[in-house]
């Protein structure tokens, strides 16, 4: 049986009330407990087949609109709103404006980001070309430091650290092609921008982007997209208001709203997305629910027998449509790359586009310096401490805290154990030799600056305590070291593999 009932659309140009035609229904039945805890919105994905319908995850926790009911329900001519109105009643259709959502990528816990994308992208105020990649880390004080690569692993272009701790698409707004959006170095592709942040000492990765853009992804990974296709249009549409709804009242983290995985709302990136859903989602724009003029957290699940009307007043609340920051443009950078910082040597340009190992070699006096020639390309150090570059005669170590640096092989070989594979062999056994500098080591050192500079330690580029004693600026200066005649290299065992970051926790209320 059927019977009318009022449905408020609120927005910033008024209000205006309208009758909406909803099915009477048993009550639900009176909640004991004085504390209702507020769970995940969605539980799983569900599959048409002849005949029947067989959810792919679990039953659901029963709560909110059942994804299941509201597909049927579409199937006997139910419009969205109606959809809404059955399963949440008493809640308000209100609207937004272009608004931004902050995604924790669960997959990502406690590694860098490393991103790329076929078009380019903006990092660190400068653009970076197709499919040159940026390594981002996060740092104590909301930045992050930037190392962006020929690809994911390929040769060291520049290093800087950032106080805008994201990555963007070289272009702004929402609904970007494909070519622009990034893409993971393991291969999930993201719209929007993707950033990295500290939680404690924890690294996280987010992805801020439109929250049309994340339902374009979310909606077919949370409804079967064909659905669309088997008179369920409008459930699809109902599924973009609720999940809209429900993302937008989240605030789980200081540097995220909601997270991407079933512990919130499942969120892959743009590996499922589709026409028919996205179609939902944009028919939809801007559309949420609200109860007492606030954004409902709009609970749903994929509950078989259809569901039951909610109780809305056991649901959290999150913001009102006017507290919401409206989008904002991705940061516009320069046509071309702006030149790095001078050197302390005020007395030599640094050229544009030159790294800091670059600047300092030539400083030194190229290669008629004392280091020698260059052997290969600059290589980043274990845990992107920063880079280094190889020298006939010594290398060039780059950190943020230490700036450039000549170092000795043997300090080297302590932190990059497999060095020596870079080299070419010189004895018939084939494996590389390697010759101490002569002489005393060059000094990097501005004339304006009397002090020595001492040659780091692996415990400067690491951070890490090693044994022996310390190297420090109080130390007597260290005598010319003779010439040393060649060594043989000895063999190193490949360090340890860190543990693999803990699998998210099973849904709320499964």
């Amino acid at each position: 049986m059927r019977a009318d009932i009022k449905i408020t659309e609120k927005s910033r140009r008024g209000t205006r009330r309208r009758m909406v035609p909803m099915v009477r229904t048993a009550p639900l039945s009176v909640l004991v407990s004085g504390t209702v805890v507020a769970v995940a919105g969605a539980v799983g994905l569900w599959q048409i087949l002849p005949g029947q319908i067989t959810p792919t995850v679990g039953a659901g926790h029963g709560r909110g609109m059942s994804q299941v009911g509201a597909f049927h329900n579409a199937q006997a001519g139910w419009s969205a709103e109606e959809i809404l109105g059955h399963y949440y009643p008493g809640a308000d259709l209100g609207h937004i404006g272009p608004t931004t959502i902050a995604v924790r990528l669960q997959a990502q816990d406690d590694a860098t980001l490393d991103t790329y994308a076929a078009a380019g992208a903006q990092v660190a105020g400068r653009t970076i070309g197709p499919g040159e990649a940026a390594h981002l880390t996060p740092l104590p004080d909301g930045g992050a430091n930037v190392v962006v690569t020929a690809g994911c692993d390929g040769e060291v272009l520049w290093q800087a650290a950032t106080d805008d701790p994201f990555v963007y698409p070289v272009g702004a707004g929402a609904g970007r092609p494909a070519e622009e959006h990034l893409t993971l170095c393991n291969g999930t592709g993201y719209r929007g921008a993707l950033g990295v942040a500290l939680d404690g000492e924890s690294y996280r990765t987010v992805n801020t982007v439109d929250v049309d853009d994340y339902l374009a992804g979310l909606l077919p990974a949370e409804m079967q997209a064909n659905w669309a296709d088997q008179g369920g249009f409008e459930a699809l549409r109902a599924q973009a208001i609720a999940a809209r709804s429900y993302a937008l009242s989240e605030s789980r983290y200081h540097y995220a709203q909601t997270c991407d995985t079933t512990d919130c709302q499942a969120y892959p990136g743009t590996v499922k997305e589709d026409s028919r859903t996205t179609e939902a989602v944009g028919a939809t724009t801007g559309t949420v629910l609200l109860r007492d003029g606030q954004i409902l957290r709009s609970e749903y699940s994929a509950a078989p027998d259809g569901g039951r009307p909610a109780d809305i007043h056991t649901f959290e609340v999150g913001p009102a449509p006017s507290e919401l920051v409206e989008s904002a443009p991705a940061p516009t950078v320069p046509d071309a790359p702006p030149a790095p910082e001078a050197p302390r040597d005020s007395t030599v340009d640094v050229l544009a586009g030159e790294s800091v190992i670059d600047a300092a070699y030539r400083r030194l006096g190229g290669p008629d310096s004392a280091v020698g020639e260059p052997i290969g390309p600059e290589m980043l150090l274990p845990q992107r401490a920063g880079t280094y570059r190889l020298y006939t005669n010594g290398v060039i170590v780059a950190t943020e805290t230490l700036g450039a640096q000549v170092i000795d092989f043997s300090t080297l070989l302590q932190l990059v154990p497999d060095v020596a594979d870079q080299l070419p062999p010189t004895t018939g056994s084939g494996r590389p030799r390697l010759k101490a500098p002569t002489g005393t080591v060059p000094q990097l050192v501005p004339p304006v600056d009397p002090r020595p500079v001492r040659i780091p330690s692996v415990a400067d580029v690491t951070g890490e305590p090693t044994p022996g004693p310390s190297n420090t600026d109080e130390a007597a200066p260290a005598p010319a070291t003779p010439a040393q005649p060649e060594t043989m290299l000895p063999e190193h065992d490949s360090p340890p593999t860190s543990a693999a970051a803990d699998l998210p926790g099973p849904h709320d209320g499964e």
